[in-house]
């Protein structure tokens, strides 16, 4: 096997802090922000980023993802505990054992999983903690950690992409429509069905193309020589054919890998927001351990509940207290990095809004977009907000600022305002598949070991496959409606 050159390559943090710097930038080359009072004129211009502004977005980033990043610090502590009583390096062996060369039928499973919880409560940053648990899955299958980590950022992001009754997607840009503009919930639920399938389809066929050749050449993975050695050293361990022969879960790993199903499937459905689809059973009877009932969670519960599991686990396995002190400390220590590249990440966000520069482009780019036809409106509306969504990665946050605007313009025009309500879904769903400014891939893709720059090389392709096929769907409905 020819081994491969190490490359050099920007970390997470240089690209980001670039990215950063050249939005401050930008904010003195566009016209000065107009003002009538302390209100700014939509759509005027820009407020010239300081140089105290630029250097402090980073550092507020922290403020702006302190439940992200409090969670992922909780997590590492849960996971380190769970890896103490070898359960899950166990479990995986024996999973692997039990396919017998047959793993590769865990990526279509796997992505279908995480897509369905994409498109119904948008879970994306939630995925983090899996990146973890798969890179070793995938790694004892023969596999690398680009397959785990396309696994759970291609599922899930097809799911989020095609958004059906995701409320953090779908439910926040109908609300924010304004009075009086009519939509179809239905329609809009039938073109996610066909954004999400076609999505995931393409997704499946790119990443078991892929996991099939580094399965059986090792030297046609696409990571780089540093980042095959992380991998080895994280994931990686050779064992005796004795050894795989003779592996065996034990009562207390059985029951440790019980738990650990249980906590993830516990957060998955405090994720969910059941009052939306007028599911009140959890309400009165379930908020008593975190102070918020199942279906009002987010990441601060999620802390809490992998906090307590992670107890109960190292007690069930008979850890010291100081044991499973240590332990949890190291594990929260491991994710200092991850937590760091995500709060990082959010400092562009923050400096977005700082300068109006999101308002700028979004009332701007409106203008443009009333004298076009029909048929060039849908894609132009989509590339705009694929350009908005780097800078503004959240999906609610996006359609706050968007869909005001782009809605009615539609809607006057003439046109279906629920082909403009998802083509700002899809393309900001395009983007969290590939930009440095969203938290979820920044901090999974540093779980799994994958440099920032060697995704974007193995994902452009298949994102920009996806981006045609969107645009065609999209322009297919727009024709149709």
């Amino acid at each position: 096997m020819a081994k491969k050159k190490s490359k050099f390559m920007l970390s997470a943090f240089t690209i980001i802090i670039i990215l950063i710097a050249g939005l401050g930038v930008l904010s003195h080359l566009l016209p000065n922000a107009q003002f009538v009072g302390d209100e700014i004129i939509n759509g005027s211009g820009t407020v010239g980023a300081k140089l105290s502004e630029v250097l402090l977005s980073p550092i507020l980033g922290f403020q702006n993802a302190v439940d992200v990043c409090v969670f992922v610090l909780i997590l590492g502590g849960f996971l380190a505990i769970v890896t103490k009583t070898g359960a899950l390096e166990t479990g995986i062996k024996v999973l692997v054992k039990k396919l017998k060369g047959n793993e590769l039928v865990l990526i279509p499973i796997l992505m279908l999983i995480f897509s369905i919880g994409g498109t119904t409560y948008g879970m994306l940053e939630e995925t983090v903690g899996f990146y973890a648990l798969l890179s070793a899955t995938m790694v004892a299958a023969g596999m690398d950690t680009i397959v785990a980590s396309a696994v759970v950022l291609l599922g899930a992001g097809s799911g989020v992409l095609g958004s059906t009754i995701n409320p953090f997607a779908v439910g926040a840009a109908v609300s924010a429509l304004p009075e009086g503009t009519v939509v179809n919930q239905g329609l809009i639920i039938l073109i996610g069905i066909f954004l999400w399938l076609s999505t995931l389809i393409i997704s499946i066929i790119f990443v078991m193309n892929y996991a099939k050749k580094v399965k059986a050449d090792k030297g046609s993975t696409f990571l780089s020589l540093r980042e095959q050695k992380m991998m080895e050293k994280k994931y990686g361990k050779e064992e005796t054919e004795e050894e795989k022969k003779n592996v065996k879960l034990t009562g207390k790993q059985k029951v440790t890998l019980v738990l650990f199903g249980i906590t993830f499937l516990v957060m998955i459905i405090g994720f969910v927001p059941w009052g939306d689809f007028n599911v009140t059973i959890f309400e009165e009877t379930t908020g008593w351990l975190t102070g918020s009932p199942l279906g009002s969670w987010y990441f601060f519960e999620s802390a809490l509940w992998f906090l307590i599991m992670a107890v109960i686990i190292g007690i069930i396995n008979r850890m010291h207290e100081k044991d499973i002190v240590d332990t949890f400390i190291d594990g929260a220590n491991d994710m200092v990095g991850v937590i760091l590249v995500i709060a990082v990440a959010r400092g562009a966000s923050v400096l977005m809004q700082t300068t109006y520069l999101d308002n700028y482009i979004i009332y701007n780019a409106s203008n443009v977009l009333k004298n076009v036809p029909e048929l060039v409106f849908t894609p132009l509306n989509y590339l705009l907000h694929i350009v908005l969504s780097v800078l503004v990665p959240s999906s609610s946050g996006l359609a706050t600022l968007s869909t005001p605007i782009i809605g009615p313009l539609a809607g006057n025009l003439g046109y279906s305002v629920e082909v403009a309500v998802m083509s700002m879904v899809s393309a900001n769903g395009l983007v969290n598949l590939i930009t440095p400014t969203c938290g979820a891939i920044m901090g999974g893709l540093a779980l799994a070991k994958v440099e920032y720059s060697t995704w974007f090389k193995w994902a452009f392709k298949v994102v920009f496959t996806i981006a045609l096929i969107n645009i065609l769907v999209l322009t297919v409905f727009t024709i149709i409606l």
